[in-house]
């Protein structure tokens, strides 16, 4: 039988269990995935067709050698944004680890008439090459590179960026509070999808950076867009608008901001509030990175955020808010 006959399907192939019914799941939306994809491999529609917007890939091992892929799952997002997703089962031609059979539900029996890596990665290589791929986390894309050294083939060309690194830009806050893994940005972002499913995780991947592009008004090349290598912010000094409502106010910002410093300098200005580089005794408003507010007194603070506590803690009247704070400040401020 051919690999292309086999993905069409079979009707003696052993079946997979399905954690899904018993955690209740259910698709969120007509974005979700057919059930028919989710299924086992004997029930998998053929490879996706046609140009997405960028494709976001998940794989399951077998055991803790990343090499063992016994999954791999695609979310296509096309440009109209619905997500076609698609799954299939690789035979990883290694042991399965108890631990890894709990956690996905895949065991050796379910693999036995499946390919191997190199005939799936055959087929999938014409769509995965045209595409920007995006994984959760980089365990993805070692396990493809450590799948293809162990069948002794060469790495494909393929451009992967990271949706952790895409969701650390959108929800700063999130660090130290539950993090940027699939399963607190799950609760986060009320997302509906079943863990540890190769096609549900990818799903989950591709809808993370959607919210991301939504969340901070960025196109997806902007959003993967390599981060330029840091240095000291300029020190951006701007006369705020003298008739705007926080006119005689004076600001100074810290941290790691998602606005540029000009950005933020601009929205300060324009409701009236003069930026300075340094906390003096003329600042009214310090504005700190949101993720930073959240980091333990002491010197893991900036010299600055120190300043103004110090300040505060001997009567000064200068205001600490975090960046979502400021921006809702000077959007409500522009309304009067």
């Amino acid at each position: 039988m051919g690999l292309f006959d086999w993905l069409l399907g079979r009707s003696s192939e052993p079946q997979r269990r399905d954690p899904r019914r018993a955690e209740g799941f259910e698709p969120s939306s007509s974005r979700s995935v057919p059930a028919s994809a989710r299924l086992s491999f004997g029930h998998t529609d053929q490879v996706p067709q046609g140009r997405f917007r960028f494709i976001a890939l998940d794989v399951e091992t077998a055991c803790s050698d990343a090499a063992s892929i016994c999954e791999i799952g695609l979310a296509c997002v096309q440009p109209d944004d619905e997500i076609q997703t698609f799954s299939m089962l690789i035979n990883p031609r290694s042991r399965f680890d108890p631990f890894n059979i709990r956690l996905h539900g895949i065991g050796p029996d379910h693999v036995a008439e499946a390919p191997g890596f190199a005939d799936a990665l055959e087929v999938l290589l014409p769509l995965l090459t045209q595409h920007h791929l995006v994984q959760h986390s980089n365990f993805d894309r070692q396990a493809v590179t450590a799948a293809c050294r162990s069948c002794g083939i060469d790495m494909p060309d393929l451009r992967w960026s990271d949706s952790v690194m895409i969701a650390r830009r959108a929800w700063p806050e999130l660090k130290g509070n539950g993090g940027h893994g699939l399963a607190n940005l799950k609760r986060t972002l009320n997302l509906r999808f079943h863990h540890h499913d190769a096609g549900e995780d990818a799903r989950a991947a591709a809808m993370v950076v959607q919210h991301a592009e939504r969340h901070l008004g960025l196109s997806f090349d902007d959003l993967i867009k390599p981060a330029s290598k840091k240095t000291h912010a300029p020190a951006i000094t701007t006369a705020g608008n003298p008739s705007g409502p926080l006119a005689g106010s004076t600001v100074v910002f810290t941290g790691a901001l998602v606005l540029s410093r000009t950005e933020a300098a601009e929205l300060a200005a324009r409701a009236g509030m003069s930026v300075k580089a340094s906390v003096t005794k003329q600042t009214t408003h310090l504005v700190v990175g949101d993720q930073d507010l959240s980091l333990l007194a002491g010197h893991v603070q900036s010299s600055k955020h120190r300043k103004a506590e110090d300040m505060q803690a001997v009567g000064h009247p200068i205001q600490i808010i975090g960046e979502s704070n400021f921006r809702k400040l000077v959007a409500h401020r522009d309304t009067v």
